[in-house]
């Protein structure tokens, strides 16, 4: 007999028990780690990809990342000198806000700055995020990198992407089978904030604009039992 496909009810109880199991296992985690390693560092993450926080992850397969609740996070850490889990730990707290994460290792802490300093990903923008230089696609035939490229190490887009070049606001129109602009076409100006048919297009033409860097904000030290603020990457590079 097929099973039934009406919908089940699922009871809230339910669900907020397992929220309450995956914080207490992320509070937990986090405590059992900063009793095994020597350093434990809060990072921010720009550009957020799941793909290159796996890399991460693969480097630093001797160490442990937690990313989840922020509040959560720092409350097992401690978020006063009294209920803090190891002294100096609450001073990490003022650092867990946004899009970040903790990283548990007993690697030197000037290899693992080092790392992130050197570390970063290009990929294509989302919407919501701001462009980071103009974009101009010049009149005439539209190749498929959209002008980055001399005409002769490129070639026409084809022509049965016209229509959705339309869909997506491109002016364009079909001449003797060849997608033709009348004139230039800017995708984005540098700081605009991009919508979905803008990103749409840069992806198109191959034009990257995010980048994926995961910032080091501060650290404690098991041995010092003090917290030590971090760089930011430019800082680090100049």
């Amino acid at each position: 007999m097929p099973k039934s496909k009406r919908a089940k009810v699922v009871h809230l109880s339910k669900v907020e028990k397992k929220g309450k199991e995956l914080s207490q296992k992320l509070f937990d985690g986090v405590r059992e780690a900063a009793d095994q390693y020597q350093y434990i560092f809060v990072f921010s993450v720009e550009n957020m990809r799941n793909t290159y926080l796996k890399n991460v992850r693969a480097e630093f397969s001797d160490s442990r990342i937690f990313f989840g609740k922020t509040k959560v996070m720092a409350k097992s850490l401690g978020s006063s000198p009294e209920d803090e889990y190891l002294p100096n730990l609450s001073q990490l707290t003022p650092h867990i806000t946004g899009n970040v994460g903790l990283l548990f290792t007993s690697r030197a802490p000037s290899d693992v700055i080092q790392y992130f300093a050197d570390f970063s990903e290009v990929d294509y923008a989302r919407a919501g995020v701001s462009a980071t230089r103009t974009f101009t696609i010049p009149e005439g035939v539209v190749y498929s990198r959209g002008g980055e490229v001399p005409v002769e190490d490129d070639e026409p887009l084809s022509h049965s992407l016209e229509v959705t070049l339309r869909k997506w606001d491109m002016p364009v129109r079909l001449v003797k089978g060849k997608v033709v602009l009348d004139g230039d076409y800017t995708v984005c100006k540098e700081g605009q904030e991009l919508n979905s048919h803008q990103t749409a297009l840069l992806k198109m033409f191959g034009v990257a604009m995010a980048e994926f860097r995961v910032d080091l904000k501060a650290y404690w030290s098991a041995a010092s039992q003090e917290v030590t603020e971090v760089a930011s990457n430019e800082e680090v590079e100049e």
